[in-house]
């Protein structure tokens, strides 16, 4: 069985990792879609989020990654795809994320979406804290993959303070 697991992984952290090394020893092939949110500001552009996906998956053999824009539903039509991974930290996001598998299923109802506890050690982990910590040049080395830590070191020594 084929599911995505998507998200904007701005960036990628220790938590979705942990979801996409569970799935990958759960399903035959799991495609982790970096979505374009244009409704969010990223750090990293697509094409960087995608890079860092695919550095902290490369050892995961039935692990694909790709690139999207626009609805999750007609991706999922146009690859074939009848499952959707997303990943619950608390219960604020189940109320959220059963809005959006609701509507999903609305526009496609073949879309299937299955729910993924956050496993203890990181259901306090998201991509927005992270970004807060790195800016003020905080300790994230516990929070995302070292490849990540030194892309976000690098990028807020580029960066205007302010400009996040």
């Amino acid at each position: 069985m084929k599911v995505m697991y998507s998200g904007s992984f701005d960036p990628i952290t220790k938590g979705h990792l942990d979801i996409i090394y569970r799935c990958s020893k759960k399903f035959d092939e799991v495609l982790v879609v970096v979505f374009e949110n244009n409704s969010k500001k990223h750090i990293f552009t697509a094409e960087e989020r995608k890079e860092l996906v695919e550095k902290v998956t490369y050892n995961l053999e039935n692990v694909k990654v790709d690139l999207a824009e626009g609805m999750l539903v007609e991706y999922a039509r146009a690859h074939d795809i009848d499952v959707v991974i997303r990943g619950l930290r608390a219960v604020s996001d189940y109320e959220y994320e059963l809005k959006v598998a609701s509507m999903n299923n609305l526009l496609h109802n073949k879309l299937e979406t299955l729910f993924m506890v956050a496993s203890p050690n990181y259901s306090f982990i998201s991509s927005s804290i992270v970004k807060e910590i790195a800016i003020l040049k905080g300790d994230i080395n516990q929070l995302v993959p070292k490849v990540v830590e030194e892309a976000l070191i690098k990028k807020f020594r580029e960066v205007k303070s302010g400009d996040y």
